[in-house]
């Protein structure tokens, strides 16, 4: 029989996807919860497949081991010693995964346009053309054009090019912004049973990937605060583990602000992600430390550096992944302060927050 037959469409309930891109997205999430950790990740993903039959007898777990191997995702620390680590591309593909899961997939956009609606000198030229004005830069004067008005206002017998010929072409004003991420990894990241590390993990890399990709021409400077704050790199995010520390939310800020201002930019912020309740100070060489309740000392030295920084323009977006109550009043408090921003995360969605905006002073729920 000549002709097409039409059935019912039943979708893929894979949407498509390999068994490897499957096993790949399954294993990509246990990465975030082992910190890194490549052979935690494979002993979970074994107990899920006996559990729950994530592989079948055509793609198995030593089929996905060595496509994992093949395609460049995990690779041996030693040569045949059978230990594994995860590469650049694993890295890069997680941070990738973070941030489509958090803030969905982003519009195709062309890449560092913090556009503004000044002109000015950049690296986007137009069409338009004025006349030369004092301060302009070599570089924008329109010689075509330029030469043109001199042959028009001069003529060719007396050919002579001056300040009045002159033609610029006027450059399209881009913005550059400098951003401090602040990352907690003190104990209550994880305390009472509640797993705040890996949620803000992956908010983490996900905002890493957003500055990283979109705008490739800011800058990004990481650092995590436990005691103390230190530096860390991109490449480091997924490793971050919790330590024995309370939370010096001050060192981190004073290190974000000693960040920003090595920055030439006029455009800085500073990203903190935090369960909201700082208790440890450094007074010289000794800590002082509070872990019940809001301590006054410890409060009032952190809001004092968030009024600090509104003062020098330097707005604090507060990613909060705790739902207590008298921790979202502090971080309203130090959002007030600051004249900043605050994200409020439950532990089961980082897709829904309530976001609070002090400079437009209004609520709403972004889902």
């Amino acid at each position: 029989m000549l002709g097409y037959r039409f059935t019912k469409y039943v979708p893929n309930p894979d949407g498509g996807k390999s068994a490897f891109e499957n096993l790949l997205n399954i294993f990509m999430q246990l990465l975030v919860y082992t910190s890194g950790d490549v052979a935690e990740a494979l002993d979970w993903l074994n107990q899920l497949d006996r559990q729950y039959g994530v592989t079948n007898d055509e793609y198995a777990m030593g089929d996905f081991l060595q496509d994992l191997k093949d395609k460049g995702y995990i690779d041996e620390e030693q040569p045949n010693s059978g230990v594994f680590q995860i590469t650049s591309k694993s890295e890069q593909s997680i941070r990738q995964r973070s941030l489509e899961e958090i803030f969905g997939k982003l519009k195709k956009s062309k890449p560092g346009s913090h556009q503004s609606p000044v002109s000015g000198i950049g690296d986007e030229q137009t069409t338009d053309r004025r006349d030369f004005q004092f301060g302009d830069s070599v570089e924008q004067i329109a010689m075509t054009d330029s030469i043109r008005n001199a042959q028009i206002n001069h003529g060719i017998g007396d050919f002579k090019l001056t300040e009045d010929d002159l033609e610029v072409v006027e450059n399209e004003y881009k913005t550059q912004t400098s951003t401090a991420l602040m990352i907690d990894i003190s104990h209550s990241m994880i305390l009472y049973g509640e797993d705040r590390i890996t949620p803000a993990k992956k908010v983490a890399m996900a905002l890493a990937e957003l500055i990283t990709t979109r705008y490739p021409k800011d800058t990004l400077d990481i650092l995590v605060f436990g005691n103390d704050a230190w530096e860390v790199e991109i490449k480091d995010l997924p490793y971050l583990q919790v330590g024995p520390y309370h939370t010096n939310t001050v060192a981190g800020m004073e290190l974000a602000m000693d960040m920003l201002r090595r920055r030439k930019t006029s455009n800085k912020q500073i990203f903190m992600i935090t369960d909201g309740k700082p208790t440890c100070l450094k007074e010289g060489a000794k800590y002082y430390k509070n872990s019940f309740g809001l301590d006054r000392k410890i409060v009032n030295k952190t809001l004092n550096l968030a009024t600090q920084c509104r003062r020098l323009n330097i707005p604090i977006t507060t990613f909060m992944v705790a739902q207590d109550a008298y921790l979202q009043q502090f971080v309203r408090e130090f959002t007030k302060a600051n004249n900043g921003r605050a994200f409020y995360s439950s532990l089961q969605g980082l897709g829904n927050y309530v976001f609070e905006d002090y400079v437009r002073n209004r609520r709403k729920t972004v889902r």
